[in-house]
């Protein structure tokens, strides 16, 4: 089954869909072995990861999708994947969607956010006119090839225009074509109630440690309504705290015995990216006699 259908085939199940947030392969790779229905591949975290940036625009549509690309590549389930603001115009939307649906994702989001776009966990964000962005919608929903492929719209008028134009925004925005809505920072049990008795699509929540949001658990956004839970920062949050203080126990002590019982082992490390399954097959093919 193809990835889209098959996450179009859980939008339709009951249930939340738990995606947790992987910026590489490897994030990826651990995500699956845990054993979670999809993957959400991070904005933030590719452009921290590949290109060293903020969340602020910086990483380039190819860049995004050549690391989409490579989770699709590396895994078996639907991959859900960060578009920002699909890179420019309406022709850029068209090339965006397309690239996506080559690198073989199962899902992008786009957002109404104005160019520099960052966070959407951070202050001072600027949205553009809504109308501009059903265009945007309407030239992303006529440009996809598979029509399975999931468009999901966020918009982050919430902190910029308030709840009321965010809800008439919303309504566009599933007129124009959205599969999923993502309503960006909900903050209060008066956003979360409203936005979930007023639409009939899928929504969308983004859990983010320390962000602006409450950070309900997924059951509980089920209750609620929810459809789709994202973690975009539950690993790359993490990680750069525990590579800091790693880094900072090695310049001390000069070495890092102490801390081996937070670490896995080289054979361990390398079977979380497939090491039995490649030896496997490539003795399949050694030559007759060759051990």
């Amino acid at each position: 089954m193809r990835p889209t259908t098959k996450l179009r085939q859980m939008l339709r199940e009951p249930g939340i869909i738990v995606a947790p947030g992987a910026y590489d392969c490897l994030t990826a790779k651990i995500i699956e072995r845990v054993g979670f229905p999809a993957i959400y591949m991070t904005g933030s975290g590719t452009a921290a990861s590949r290109v060293g940036e903020a969340d602020l625009g910086m990483a380039t549509m190819t860049e995004m999708v050549a690391n989409a690309a490579n989770i699709v590549a590396r895994v078996d389930l639907p991959v859900i994947a960060d578009a920002d603001t699909g890179y420019g115009g309406i022709l850029n939307i068209h090339r965006t969607v397309r690239q996506y649906e080559r690198a073989g994702v199962a899902a992008i989001h786009i957002e109404d956010q104005d160019v520099p776009k960052r966070c959407g966990h951070l202050d001072d964000k600027v949205v553009i006119p809504a109308a501009d962005m059903c265009q945007k919608i309407r030239a992303a929903v006529d440009s996809r090839t598979d029509d399975d492929f999931v468009i999901i719209v966020r918009t982050d008028a919430l902190a910029v225009t308030g709840l009321e134009d965010t809800l008439r925004r919303c309504q566009e925005y599933v007129e124009a074509g959205a599969d999923v809505l993502f309503i960006e920072a909900i903050r209060t049990p008066e956003e979360i109630d409203r936005v979930t008795r007023e639409f009939d699509v899928p929504l969308l929540y983004n859990f983010v440690e320390k962000g602006k949001s409450p950070l309900i658990p997924a059951p509980e956004l089920a209750e609620l309504g929810f459809k789709i839970v994202i973690y975009p920062g539950a690993a790359m949050f993490t990680v750069c705290k525990v590579i800091g203080g790693v880094m900072e126990h090695l310049k001390v002590h000069g070495t890092t015995e102490a801390l081996l019982d937070d670490m896995v082992s080289p054979v361990e490390f390398f079977e979380t990216v497939g090491l039995s399954e490649m030896l496997d097959f490539d003795a399949r093919f050694a030559p007759v006699g060759q051990p």
